[in-house]
C-alpha cells in the first residue's frame, strides 16, 4: 500500500517549500499568496536503514523502498469553502488522501507577507479547521438530501444507516467539531463512513514551521500550538522548512549529516515527518529480499499474514498456503536465507499470523 498524505495551511506558511524538500518534484515557492496554482504531486522514498542492510548482504538486482505521496494545494484563506481564494478549487485532490499534513507558520519574517499581518499559528489553525468543516458539512448536507426519502421508507436499511452517520457528522460539524472527533463502535459503521471521505475525519500531523534557531526546541508559537491541540488525536512536528530546503539540495550524504549536525539535529525533518506519518496511521513494514529484488512494503498494524501477502499482488492472498518469517535481527547476524534455514530461523506461519514490523517474509500460494 502507497500511502498518501495531502498538505494544507495558509498562504505563505511554508507549504511548497516543505514539499519540494519532500519530494523531488519542484514547486514554486515564492513570496506571495496563490503561488501554487496547479495541484502539485510528489513522490518520497521511506528512508530505511534496514532495507539498506538487506541490500548490502544479498546485493540484489534492485533495491525498492516504500513510498508516500504526498499532493500540495494552493494556500487556503478564509472563506476558502464559498469560493475565496483558489485553496478550495483543489480541495478534491487531497479527498482520497490517507492523512492530512497542516503546516503552520511558526516564524517571523519581514520579507515574507502574512495574508492576515501578523504571526498567530492558533488563529490560522482554526481558519482551515473552519473551512475543512465548511466543506465537509456541504458534503454531508448533500449526502443526506439524497439519501433522506430513502431512508425514510423504512425499505432500505443500508440507507438509514448511513443516514444516521451523515446526521451524526452534521451535528458535530454544525457544533464547529470536526468529523474525526465522532467515533464508531460498530465495524460497519466505519467502513460507510470512511467511504465519504471527509476532510476532517482524517489523521491530522501538525507541522510548525520555524525558523533555523528555533529547529531544536521549537519557541513559544510552538508551545502555543501544543496547548491548542493536547486534547486533540494528532502529532505535531517542528521543523525549519527553509533550512531543510538547504540540506536537501546538497549531493552528499556526508554534507547533509554535517549540515545537520551543525544545527544540533541528528536528523532531518523529512525522517522525522515520515516516522509521524508512520506512526499517525499505525503503518509499519515488512521485506522480501533475494538476489532478483530487496523490497520494503507497508501494511498497517494488526495486519495478518494473506493480507500482507496481498499487498504484493491479489493472488498472494487469494491462493494463500502459508508465510516463512524470518526476523530481521537474525538475517542480518546470519548473512543470508540459506544460513537461516540451517539454524532452524525460519518459522512456517498460517493465516493467523500477525506480521510484525521489521519481518522477512516469502509467501507460499496457490491459484
Amino acid at each position: 500500500m502507497a500511502l498518501k498524505c495531502g498538505i494544507v495551511g495558509l498562504p505563505n506558511a511554508g507549504k511548497s517549500t516543505l514539499f519540494n524538500c519532500l519530494s523531488s518534484a519542484r514547486a514554486q515557492a515564492a513570496n506571495f499568496p496563490f503561488c501554487t496554482i496547479e495541484p502539485n504531486v510528489g513522490i518520497i522514498t521511506v528512508p530505511d536503514e534496514r532495507l539498506v542492510k538487506l541490500s548490502e548482504i544479498d546485493k540484489p538486482e534492485r533495491t525498492i523502498p516504500a513510498t508516500i505521496e504526498i499532493a500540495d494545494i494552493a494556500g487556503l484563506v478564509k472563506g476558502a469553502s464559498k469560493g475565496e481564494g483558489l485553496g478550495n478549487k483543489f480541495l478534491a485532490n487531497i479527498r482520497e488522501t490517507d492523512a492530512i499534513i497542516h503546516v503552520l507558520r511558526c516564524f517571523d519574517d519581514e520579507n515574507v507577507t502574512h495574508v492576515y499581518g501578523s504571526v498567530d499559528p492558533v488563529r490560522d489553525k482554526e481558519i482551515i479547521d473552519t473551512e475543512l468543516q465548511l466543506k465537509d458539512l456541504e458534503t454531508v448536507e448533500s449526502r443526506i438530501a439524497k439519501i433522506y426519502k430513502q431512508a425514510q421508507t423504512g425499505g432500505d436499511k443500508q440507507a438509514k444507516r448511513m443516514n444516521d452517520i451523515l446526521v451524526r457528522y452534521k451535528n458535530a460539524l454544525e457544533q464547529g467539531k470536526s468529523a474525526r472527533t465522532v467515533h464508531f463502535d460498530n465495524r460497519e459503521d466505519r467502513k460507510l463512513a470512511d467511504g465519504l471521505f471527509l476532510l476532517t475525519d482524517k489523521p491530522v500531523l501538525y507541522v510548525c514551521n520555524v525558523d533555523e534557531k528555533s529547529a531544536l526546541n521549537g519557541n513559544a508559537c510552538v508551545d502555543m500550538v501544543c496547548e491548542a491541540i493536547k486534547d486533540e488525536d494528532a502529532q505535531i512536528l517542528t521543523v525549519a522548512a527553509k533550512t531543510e530546503s538547504e540540506i536537501a539540495e546538497l549531493e552528499t550524504y556526508e554534507d547533509r549529516k554535517m549540515f545537520l549536525a551543525e544545527t544540533g539535529l541528528t536528523e532531518s525533518g523529512v525522517s522525522r515527518l515520515i516516522r509521524s506519518a508512520y506512526q499517525l496511521l499505525n503503518l509499519e513494514t515488512y521485506f522480501t529480499t533475494g538476489q532478483d529484488e530487496s523490497r520494503a512494503w507497508t501494511y498497517r498494524r494488526g495486519t495478518k499474514a494473506p493480507q500482507a501477502a496481498g499487498i504484493i499482488h491479489t493472488d498472494f492472498e487469494r491462493g494463500f498456503i502459508r508465510a516463512e518469517v524470518i526476523k530481521y535481527d537474525d538475517y542480518v547476524a546470519l548473512g543470508s536465507e540459506s544460513a537461516c534455514r540451517e539454524a532452524g530461523k525460519i518459522s512456517i506461519e498460517g493465516k493467523d499470523y500477525v506480521v510484525q514490523d521489521g519481518d522477512i517474509m516469502h509467501f507460499r500460494f496457490n491459484v
